[in-house]
């Protein structure tokens, strides 16, 4: 099988479940060795208080042929993300790709609840969450990327930058939250590129993760039986498609094209070829303005 990404170090931060889990396991598909951190556990779980874990994740990238090693890492403490970084060095001495999944806020915003009205405690622990830990990652981490040429960071976000920029996300601080990661690649791309390495924003679509699945009361063998109620959820794709994505940045020596530039698990699909796992094609961003935001009949007919 190939393993174009054989030798490469990757660090997947937020790996525990969802689309940081397909994220390390592509990475491990295509030969790397994956460090993926998170707060969840087989001995401790996070307040999310969910049975997934990092070591779980570490196991499947393994199986998946490339090395896993899980890290407990909580990314809003500068000190345990440079133990993480020089634990890293110690062990690879390299840092080729950092993706940058932390978020951890699903249980700390309302739907469409304005700010004056929102509990500010939780908004503001959503934006520490989803903002301070990408910082704090990239601050300890880049050094040891830059080492090397042809290093990589994805900072992984809920929206594209056209389609974030045209539509209110949510409330106020998921839709602050969101709108600064994708700021945080388009600034990473302007000091990263003089020094040989690139910067991506990257969504997926509608994720089947763990949590969605639980939410609409499926799995993902029977996810389809979701659709009688929610229709548009035709479009949703694995964890493992933006994974697919990921690898095939990772993977391409032309990859700096794209610096700095806002990316989607679709787009990609259509540029590098890959498919989800049942081989389809979903492009969720797509077919949300042209088909679920117009007011259309859920079709994916074009779209997967």
């Amino acid at each position: 099988m190939s393993a174009p990404l054989k030798g490469k170090v990757a660090l997947v931060a937020g790996a525990t479940r969802g689309a940081g889990r397909g994220m390390a396991v592509e990475l491990g598909a295509a030969g790397a060795t994956v460090y993926v951190t998170g707060r969840s556990t087989r001995t401790r779980r996070s307040e999310y208080d969910r049975p997934e874990t990092i070591e779980d994740t570490a196991d499947l990238v393994t199986e998946a042929g490339g090395q896993g090693i899980a890290v407990p890492t909580d990314h809003l403490d500068p000190a345990q993300v440079r133990t993480l970084v020089e634990r890293i060095d110690e062990e690879q001495g390299r840092l080729d790709v950092l993706v940058n999944d932390i978020w951890g806020g699903e249980k700390l915003f309302g739907w469409d609840v304005p700010v004056w009205e929102h509990d500010l405690d939780n908004g503001l622990h959503l934006l520490r969450l989803a903002v301070e830990t990408h910082a704090i990652t990239s601050h300890h981490a880049l050094p040891l990327l830059l080492r090397h040429p042809g290093g990589l960071v994805v900072e992984v976000t809920d929206g594209t930058a056209d389609y974030n920029g045209d539509n209110y996300r949510v409330n106020f601080f998921y839709d602050l939250a969101k709108a600064s990661v994708l700021r945080m690649a388009f600034s990473l791309g302007h000091e990263l590129a003089s020094r040989g390495a690139t910067a991506v924003a990257l969504t997926p679509g509608w994720l089947r993760s763990e949590i969605m699945l639980d939410t609409f009361g499926v799995q993902e063998e029977n996810w389809r039986d979701a659709l009688e109620r929610v229709p548009h959820f035709a479009i949703s794709e694995t964890p493992r498609y933006v994974g697919r994505a990921v690898a095939a940045l990772a993977a391409d020596p032309d990859v700096a094209r794209w610096n700095g530039q806002s990316l989607s698990s679709g787009g990609l699909a259509q540029v590098y070829g890959f498919t989800d796992l049942d081989g389809s094609r979903p492009d969720a961003w797509r077919y949300l303005v042209e088909v679920q935001d117009a007011g259309k009949p859920a079709d994916t007919s074009g779209y997967r």
